[in-house]
């Protein structure tokens, strides 16, 4: 009985699993499922599912049967407000670990390969064996039981017609662990967002769900990640996340303040032979002068690129027009700006001027498997 509940569970969330697959595009769009969010879940709404069975009923009408007369009209009665049960939506817990990998298969994303030797490491209990003495919350009820089966047949006292086995305190058997120490993999994301004043509700909207997703499929890549957060006008400071989406300023902008805080955070904390670093920086794309954009050029190739895996910018659509920073970088990345004409493929440039290219956008940033 356990195992055939056991398949029906399965078969159940292979279901919602393709359901939530067919419309991925749709949910990664949506910001109130992440507002469902929970402790590393999110319940995502689907409609309900119809498990298929043999249902009884009365069989003696049928189409073309019943009362009327000739050149009535099909459906001609009087159609009432209805008295059937309509489609009912339900929500189902899914683990943030599961969407990343449903994002991953439909994007064709490649698994991330860590890079440098990291010297960290997690220590972890892992069982290894049974032996006679141990904790009660570590009794091996199997192993016990089958230990008792076996004292009873050699001694005799066993009845297969009265197939009783009552264990006793030498059959028990406990499990026992040894302590494993393996490196870890971790990783730093830097969120970092201009916050002057062409940056409104809806520009912070479509960073927010980019955020989520990213950090979601950083996550499923890395056993450790830290976030950090970044806003800037003119001048750039580190705050929390819920700050991070809901600061409101208006101001000039200055994207190289956002860099030059990045860099001092890193220099202070995250040795890159010990990290893996990712940088986003999401603005509208108006800086403040051209000699800034020069500046944040040579501070992304000097400070940011020798010690990060990935520099992503995402330009998002300002109501006001949006500016040319990403045209900068792209002049100045894409196609190499030291005069081989390879460019630097760690700067990835993506744009998302409507919740419908966060699909696409996120696909540009981690199709590399960077």
């Amino acid at each position: 009985m356990v195992n055939k509940i056991e398949q029906d569970h399965q078969r159940f969330r292979q279901i919602v699993r393709g359901k939530i697959r067919k419309e991925l595009r749709r949910f990664i769009s949506r910001g109130e499922m992440i507002g469902r969010e929970g402790d590393r879940f999110v319940s995502i709404p689907v409609h309900d599912i119809d498990i298929p069975t043999f249902r009884f009923g009365d069989n003696s009408g049928g189409v073309g049967m019943g009362e009327g007369d000739e050149g009535d009209q099909a459906g001609s009665g009087r159609q009432g407000g209805g008295d059937q049960p309509g489609r009912h939506v339900m929500e189902v817990d899914v683990s943030l670990e599961e969407l990343a990998d449903m994002l991953g298969e439909d994007l064709e994303l490649p698994r991330i390969e860590p890079r440098g030797e990291h010297r960290l490491t997690t220590v972890r209990d892992k069982y290894t064996g049974v032996r006679p003495t141990g904790p009660a919350s570590l009794r091996h009820f199997k192993r016990s039981y089958e230990e008792a089966l076996k004292r009873q047949i050699a001694l005799g006292t066993y009845n297969p017609q009265d197939p009783v086995v009552i264990p006793i305190r030498r059959d028990m058997r406990y499990r026992s662990w040894t302590e494993v120490r393996k490196p870890q993999s971790n990783a730093v994301i830097f969120y970092m967002m201009d916050v002057s004043g062409s940056m409104g509700d809806e520009q912070k909207e479509l960073v927010r769900l980019e955020a989520f997703w990213i950090d979601a499929w950083l996550r499923r890549n890395y056993e450790g990640v830290e976030s950090r957060y970044i806003v800037h006008d003119v001048v750039a400071q580190e705050v929390d996340r819920r700050t991070f989406y809901s600061v409101r300023e208006d101001g000039g902008t200055r994207i190289s303040s956002a860099f030059h805080k990045a860099h001092e955070i890193i220099q202070s904390n995250y040795d890159p032979a010990s990290w893996n670093i990712y940088l986003f920086h999401f603005s509208d794309g108006d800086n403040s002068s051209d000699s800034d954009n020069r500046v944040c050029v040579e501070l992304i190739q000097r400070n940011l690129l020798p010690v990060s895996n990935m520099f992503g910018y995402c330009q998002v659509a300002s109501p006001y027009g949006s500016g040319n920073f990403i045209n900068v970088l792209r002049e100045a990345f894409e196609k190499g700006n030291a005069g081989d004409g390879r460019g630097e493929e760690r700067v990835v440039l993506s744009r998302v001027n409507s919740r419908d290219d966060i699909y696409e956008s996120l696909r540009t940033f981690f199709k590399a498997g960077r």
